[in-house]
């Protein structure tokens, strides 16, 4: 009996630990998103339920300004792959004292506001920034980006390569470092080891990076904004202009659009990811 009433006690304080999360999901998760459906799919002077606010999505200029966002997206996202990957993966290497120092580095730009951020990256890309003021100096002509493709790209790699490192960075700091030590006793070199042993088994760590990264970066709009300029109009910086000209309805129905073309790619990543893991399998 004393049994039954501890495990019912516990059950209680659980639930009751459980409370303060549950009203807060409600009040700023559900309660939000019952209202962009509710906007989404009403008329803006008559109130009444219509398709034509979703429909406007899947017309011709905002497909490709949807394209647009999803390859710079797509761009940003295997660019800080590419450069995110090896850092981790030097971290780990590294001695723990050594480690936390750097994990340190790496996040103290993210405790930076994220405009001061992209402040930042204008002062060096700009015409008359440090980059092209170091480039006259050594008679090179000046580059413009700052209004181009190329900028927003930069700014994207700048601000959310964090995202891309740490998530790598922890699934490799629990691997199994005997692996890659039988892998090159048994004659592998450092290319098949990555190949065979490292990448698959921090798998889980790339998709977890690739997702913290993509997504921010499809729906940015200051980023866009400040770098890109009006000739780099993104999906976000669309639904940012219809929600100061309070055109909310517009505004909730490409959020609705864009929130369940990323949720149905979310769900497809995850069925093919397993997040207890914490490795692959080694191929």
């Amino acid at each position: 009996m004393t049994g039954a009433k501890n495990k019912n006690r516990a059950s209680l304080l659980q639930r009751y630990a459980a409370a303060p999360h549950i009203v807060w999901s409600v009040l700023f998760i559900i309660v939000p998103l019952i209202f962009v459906a509710y906007y989404a799919f009403t008329d803006t002077a008559t109130h009444s339920f219509t398709l034509s606010n979703i429909a406007a999505f899947f017309t011709r200029d905002y497909l490709l300004i949807f394209w647009k966002s999803v390859k710079l997206a797509l761009i940003a996202t295997v660019i800080c792959l590419l450069l995110g990957y090896p850092i981790a993966y030097f971290i780990t290497m590294c001695k723990p004292s050594t480690q936390r120092l750097l994990i340190i580095l790496l996040m103290l730009p993210m405790w930076m506001n994220f405009l001061i951020r992209t402040y930042a990256i204008m002062t060096l890309l700009q015409d008359t920034g440090i980059i092209n003021t170091l480039l006259g100096k050594i008679g090179i002509e000046p580059i413009h980006i700052i209004g181009t493709e190329t900028a927003v790209v930069i700014g994207m790699v700048y601000d959310f390569l964090p995202y891309m490192i740490l998530p790598i960075y922890s699934v490799m700091a629990k691997m199994d470092h005997r692996l890659i030590e039988a892998a090159a006793d048994l004659g592998c070199n450092g290319f098949a080891i990555l190949r065979k042993v490292i990448f698959p088994l921090s798998i889980s760590g790339v998709i977890s990076g690739v997702t913290m990264v993509f997504v921010p970066s499809i729906s940015t709009f200051y980023i866009s904004q400040k770098l890109g300029g009006v000739d780099t109009l993104l999906i976000g910086d669309v639904i940012e202009q219809h929600y100061t000209s309070s055109n909310y309805n517009m505004t909730a129905s490409l959020s609705f659009v864009l929130m369940m073309i990323l949720i149905v790619g979310l769900a497809i990543v995850n069925h093919y990811t397993d997040d207890d893991s914490g490795g692959g399998m080694i191929l």
